[in-house]
């Protein structure tokens, strides 16, 4: 079997879940000589409902939100990944889950790799997860990281990039 991963889709929320994941998919990048695709959706405002319209989805200031959300992964291609990594940029407003499964079909990627942020009980009931959702329809596989990584230390590859 030859297993081949060219592209590498990672969503990112800028969170603190999602840096590490980032790291551990610039690793696994390197081993493949694979792309980089990373992701960032923003969420659609939705109004409470007016009793004779229903819910009211508004843009938001999009050309901002999205101008800042590109600067910001402009700038942790810079600052967290090594130069020889090749990275795309993509920002979508959506659903997160939908944005990230139609990312993974139209760009083609071989692998999503996502971070989990670990939530339980009545929340993971009320909210569910993206990672969950992501995983249930994707069209390729999907590795899910929650902190801390067995065998994988952050600040090490941090450290490494940074040099």
């Amino acid at each position: 079997m030859n297993l081949q991963i060219n592209k590498i889709l990672v969503p990112v929320d800028f969170s603190d879940y999602s840096r590490p994941a980032l790291l551990y998919s610039s690793e696994l990048a390197e081993v493949f000589g694979a792309e980089l695709i990373l992701i960032h959706i923003i969420e659609p405002v939705i109004y409470p409902p007016d009793f004779s319209m229903g819910q009211i989805a508004l843009p938001p200031l999009t050309i901002d939100i999205d101008t800042a959300a590109t600067e910001e992964l402009e700038k942790l291609i810079k600052t967290e990944l090594p130069g020889t990594i090749k990275a795309k940029i993509l920002v979508r407003t959506g659903k997160p889950f939908v944005e990230i499964v139609d990312a993974a079909a139209e760009e083609k990627v071989d692998l999503i790799i996502i971070s989990s942020h670990g939530r339980t009980g009545v929340e993971h009931i009320l909210f569910g997860s993206t990672a969950d959702k992501v995983v249930q329809k994707s069209p390729c596989p999907v590795l899910t990281l929650r902190e801390p990584f067995k065998g994988f230390n952050y600040k090490e590859v941090k450290k490494k990039n940074n040099n």
